[in-house]
């Protein structure tokens, strides 16, 4: 019943998705995470790991240091999210959040990397694979939408066989399962759908990762946070966003 859900769940939102005729004016039942004027619900990012082990008080003095430096260098501008690649610093929703449904539309330029942590846990990945540097070997020209930080099987990790890498990486959601991006400069659609520690993103109306299991990146072997925030990831490079909308599941 749940997998019936959500291939449900993702196919109203491609529905819903193409049928916009407005930005950052959300679909029916959807919220918008970003009003396409300025950065209110956002602030700078700090880490889970951060959150749970700093006094409040110190807490309180990087977070308003983060959220400083990350109003310096991403801006709204022609009604998207624009970074410019400085600061070192992502942008994170105030908010937690648990189960849901997210839509975002998302654009880099050549070599750009960056992703979106869900629950405050790295990532569904976002770069150009044929030309960033970081896209080596397996995962060359495979496209946006894994998550990146999932291990592959210790086999597998071990194996000099590229091939064996992709198949089994595509197994555990690291590897896109096809390329679905579009050409570098234009704009990218992520629907994404998060319930329990399961993650299924479709890209641009194509599916390339179901039902992957969302690791605890931050205390390794314990279970994923039941909620976290929604991250948009500082990597170095002009990154945009826009039309930023979610519907929390139960």
């Amino acid at each position: 019943m749940k997998v019936c859900l959500v291939s449900a769940a993702i196919a109203i939102a491609i529905a819903t998705s193409t049928a916009r005729s407005e930005d950052n004016k959300a679909p029916a039942e959807f919220t918008a995470l970003f009003n396409g004027k300025d950065l209110t619900g956002w602030k700078g990012h700090t880490t889970m790991v951060e959150r749970a082990k700093q006094k409040p008080e110190d807490l309180a003095k990087l977070q308003a240091a983060r959220t400083k430096t990350a109003t310096e260098h991403w801006k709204v501008i022609d009604g998207a999210i624009h970074c410019d690649g400085k600061g070192g610093v992502s942008l994170v929703t105030d908010k937690d959040y648990g189960n849901f449904e997210l839509m975002v539309d998302w654009k880099i330029e050549k070599n750009g990397d960056s992703g979106l942590y869900l629950r405050g846990q790295p990532q569904v990945q976002i770069w150009d694979s044929e030309n960033s540097p970081g896209a080596r070997n397996e995962d060359k020209n495979t496209g946006s939408g894994g998550l990146w930080n999932n291990p592959l099987p210790a086999d597998a990790a071990k194996s000099t066989d590229n091939m064996l890498k992709l198949k089994e990486g595509q197994k555990v959601g690291k590897i896109p399962l096809k390329k679905a991006d579009k050409p570098v400069g234009e704009w990218n659609t992520f629907h994404i759908i998060v319930l329990g520690d399961e993650v299924t993103v479709n890209l641009n109306g194509s599916l390339v990762v179901q039902k992957a299991k969302l690791l605890n990146y931050w205390e390794r072997g314990k279970p994923v946070p039941e909620k976290g925030p929604i991250e948009l990831q500082f990597h170095g490079d002009p990154l945009w966003f826009k039309n930023i909308y979610i519907k929390e599941l139960k």
